[in-house]
């Protein structure tokens, strides 16, 4: 039994001392490869490493510079280019060229072509901005898409004019932009250019839009007629 436990004993500190001996060598290397940071990087402040300084990119080993055109400036970002194009140009084949702003134009804050939009009061047709010829019973709009304008209340855009709204009796303006631009009082529905009553028989009542009928209570539809359940 004793010479069992020496034996043990023995073994744990042959490990023991193989480990002691490990340790230093593990530290020396960690300390080494973190000690190899090339040039133009900065050593990471948590979970070792290191990282390219601004303006530098990882390719690997090594922060190359990053090639940055005339009328661009740095992003320091990681991702993309590592460059924006200064404001009043625009990216094209890795160069920043000049946008070309047409008369009754203006430069916009975006990175997208053409780089510009036309003053209020003017539309873009190719790379020109042209006046918003507004019909009559019409006015400018504000809007970044359509023909520039719109048309004033009980009137609706047909083509290149604004056309009168012929409300039917028992009808009223509808301010929504598309359909016939009017609709019918409630207790009336739509019927092509009218708007017809609607009969509602015994025992029903109109619905919550007011153009159709529903049975009350303990009653169900049956032809236009409510039967008992």
């Amino acid at each position: 039994m004793i010479s069992i436990t020496r034996s043990i004993l023995t073994s744990t500190c042959n490990v023991l001392l193989v480990l002691s001996l490990l340790l230093p060598s593990a530290v020396v290397l960690s300390q080494t490869a973190a000690a190899v940071v090339p040039d133009h990087a900065t050593p990471r402040a948590y979970g070792g490493g290191w990282e390219c300084d601004q303006g530098y990119r990882d390719t690997g080993n090594r922060c190359d510079p990053v090639a940055i055109p005339d009328n661009a400036y740095p992003t320091h970002s990681k991702y993309g280019t590592g460059w924006k194009c200064e404001r009043g140009y625009l990216e094209s084949s890795g160069r920043c060229n000049p946008i070309n702003v047409p008369a009754h134009a203006y430069l916009t804050e975006g990175s997208y072509n053409p780089g510009w939009k036309c003053e209020r009061g003017y539309i873009a047709t190719g790379n020109a901005c042209a006046p918003v010829e507004v019909p009559e019973h019409g006015y400018l709009s504000d809007g970044a898409y359509g023909p520039g304008w719109e048309c004033d209340r009980g009137y609706r855009s047909d083509t290149e004019k604004c056309v009168a709204i012929n409300v039917p009796d028992n009808g009223y303006l509808d301010d929504t932009s598309y359909g016939t631009g009017w609709k019918c009082e409630r207790g009336y529905r739509a019927d092509e250019e009218a708007c017809n009553p609607v009969k509602v028989p015994q025992n029903a009542n109109l619905n919550d839009s007011g153009d159709r009928w529903q049975c009350v209570q303990n009653y169900v539809k049956q032809g236009d007629a409510c039967v008992p359940r």
